[in-house]
């Protein structure tokens, strides 16, 4: 059996993490990895230079999911200064062929290299092994994307759901509703579930409570990643407007995490990636996200059966960039999704 070495690409807006795996048959075998602060650099270009400058493969091909609307096989992505050809890079770094896919996307066909130690389940349900699936993912943005069935296995499409409209269904989410478009041209749910989304919640309770931010809070918020320390004081009882945030945005993820399922018929499994999810597994656990999730009216029984599984691995879009890659340079490979992992 021959083996193909693939540049992959996991590119975000806060790092980028490159890798290049050897692959045999459907194994991926990690050569090396390494990751980046993205907003440091003036290209993925640079990176991937910087990268390669240390590590001396004979690469076959190279796939990269990158946050953003991909055509043509181009982007300008969303919450980097980069526009990002795969042209460019093939030409640049004398590669065959080069895949650039959504970075939702590349989640949804990572999941095929899973095992069932990267989920933990937060809805058994009852999987329809004939329905599609759909992944939403909240971290330096929130991604969508869906996995549609037809008939042998499950083909991942990009969406740019995230850039949505929010809507709210209470007056508390009315009024948030107004503070964003105080602040913002357009109010997304990107703009409430995300990283900097948690954040914003934070703001706005602090306002609509009437509460000031403690200092403590403050500096820490300073000295780190502020969502983070929003997490750690809801977790530990620090800070109330830090919990009721939480609590909110926990909230939000499950209704916007049914929206998605709805709208893709998503039967066989609705999947939670993204950095945030792993790290607030206890809150998500706690109920709040499965009870919005259900709470579509006469279509509950329909979610209620659905299976909701949080992706563990953070290494997911870096494997589906690789799968993608590989599936796209030898079109007779069967690297099938297992949709009850």
């Amino acid at each position: 059996m021959t083996t193909t070495h693939v540049l992959s690409g996991d590119i975000g807006g806060t790092k980028t993490r490159l890798a290049v795996y050897a692959v045999s048959g459907t194994l991926l075998q990690t050569l090396a990895e390494a990751e980046y602060p993205s907003q440091q650099y003036a290209s993925l270009n640079t990176i991937i230079d910087d990268f390669l400058s240390t590590h001396d493969f004979l690469l076959d091909v190279a796939g990269f999911g990158i946050a953003g609307p991909v055509r043509n096989n181009a982007v300008d992505a969303t919450n980097l200064p980069w526009f990002v050809s795969a042209t460019n890079i093939a030409e640049q770094f004398k590669l065959r062929q080069v895949v650039l896919i959504n970075d939702l996307e590349a989640n949804a066909w990572g999941i095929r290299s899973l095992q069932e130690h990267d989920f933990y389940s937060l809805n058994e349900g009852v999987p329809d092994k004939t329905g599609n699936s759909a992944i939403i993912a909240a971290g330096t943005g929130l991604g969508e994307a869906g996995m549609y069935y037809d008939g042998e296995d499950y083909h991942p499409f990009a969406s740019e759901g995230g850039h949505a409209s929010f809507s709210p269904s209470s007056e508390l989410e009315v009024a948030l509703l107004h503070f964003l478009l105080e602040r913002y041209q357009h109010a997304s749910w990107e703009r409430v579930l995300s990283g900097p989304g948690l954040v914003t919640l934070h703001q706005f309770l602090s306002q609509y409570r009437h509460q000031n931010i403690s200092m403590e809070l403050q500096d820490a918020m300073r000295a780190g990643d502020p969502a983070a320390a929003i997490s750690q004081a809801a977790f530990t009882g620090q800070d109330e407007i830090s919990r009721e945030a939480l609590e909110l945005f926990v909230h939000l993820y499950g209704v916007e995490a049914g929206n998605l399922a709805l709208k893709t018929m998503a039967t066989a499994g609705l999947y939670i990636g993204g950095g945030i999810a792993p790290k607030i597994l206890g809150a998500l656990k706690g109920g709040a996200f499965m009870t919005a999730f259900c709470a579509k009216g006469r279509m509950q029984s329909l979610l209620e059966n659905i299976p909701v599984k949080v992706i563990l691995n953070d290494r997911t879009a870096l494997y589906g960039s690789a799968v993608c890659a590989m599936l796209r340079h030898k079109p007779d490979l069967v690297w099938r999704h297992h949709i009850n992992a």
